[in-house]
């Protein structure tokens, strides 16, 4: 009896887990994007669009979409429009499970810090050393120098003198007229493999404005090899790019996890190729 009883209660409780298993609610995750339907494919999430009229574009498809129940554009038989979306996700395909809204885009301009120079600031400030060079054109001329130098990585503009102006309103263009883009006060910012100090007389033959130098690990060219060769090989790529600012190789997938990161790591180099989610979990 006493074994009869230990198999019931092991039955048993194998049921509960079952049940628990099957009744575990599947993750959510939501998105604000574009979504077209056309003659060739129905609702699709899209990635890259050709804002042509009507616009082009395709992605994941979406079941369970109504476009009788969204306000939409409509041409020549195509149907689109942009909106947060709500699902489960299969690897292919999104479920809907919430009625689709209005794309929720707040705006998030990438921080002017995000561009600041890794060198130290000069005594006195980030100052012209030849003003004459301190130019547009010299500066248009500088970079396509250095871009032809061995151990090129990346340039990039530094505009943190923004951030000293009182008042400064990047979203009204009478200050960014005035203000922005001052060749005299940018900081050329330059990046290459090995020493970046010894190319300094080759670019200052030509700018002679603010001057940022700095190493890398990786020439530009190796990372956008990096770069090809991440896009054919991780599934459900959908976007790729170097950043020069960081030296990596962002990829853009429908669902990035953990686990895919930690595989990306392993294959490519810790850190160097950074995957992004276009699909978040709900709430996140």
């Amino acid at each position: 009896m006493r074994g009869i009883r230990l198999v019931a209660v092991l039955a048993t409780l194998a049921a509960c887990g079952m049940a628990s298993a099957a009744t575990a609610p599947e993750t959510r995750y939501e998105t604000d994007m574009f979504v077209l339907a056309n003659q060739e494919h129905g609702p699709q999430l899209c990635a890259a669009i050709d804002f042509s009229l009507p616009p082009k574009c395709g992605g994941p498809d979406i079941a369970g979409w109504d476009w009788n129940a969204v306000e939409h554009s409509d041409r020549g038989g195509v149907r689109w429009g942009d909106y947060r979306v709500v699902g489960t996700w299969d690897g292919e395909k999104l479920t809907l499970t919430e009625p689709p809204r209005p794309a929720e885009r707040p705006d998030s301009p990438r921080s002017r810090s995000r561009f600041a120079s890794p060198c130290p600031e000069p005594s006195g400030g980030w100052r012209p050393v030849a003003p004459a060079k301190a130019t547009d054109k010299a500066m248009e001329a500088a970079i396509t120098r250095a871009k032809k130098l061995p151990g090129y990585a990346g340039s990039w503009l530094d505009q943190s003198y923004l951030d000293e102006i009182e008042g400064y309103d990047s979203n009204d263009y009478r200050f960014v007229e005035r203000y922005a883009n001052d060749p005299e006060r940018l900081v050329l910012n330059l990046r290459f493999t090995g020493d970046a100090t010894i190319r300094e007389p080759a670019i200052r033959k030509l700018w002679g404005g603010p001057l940022c130098l700095s190493q890398a690990q990786h020439t530009k060219k190796e990372l956008q090899t990096l770069q090809q060769r991440a896009f054919k090989e991780i599934k459900g790529v959908f976007s790729g790019s170097v950043d020069e600012l960081t030296g990596q190789v962002e990829i853009g997938v429908w669902l990035a996890t953990p686990e895919l990161q930690y595989e990306v790591d392993e294959k490519y180099g810790k850190g160097l190729v950074v995957l992004h989610s276009f699909l978040r979990p709900v709430g996140s």
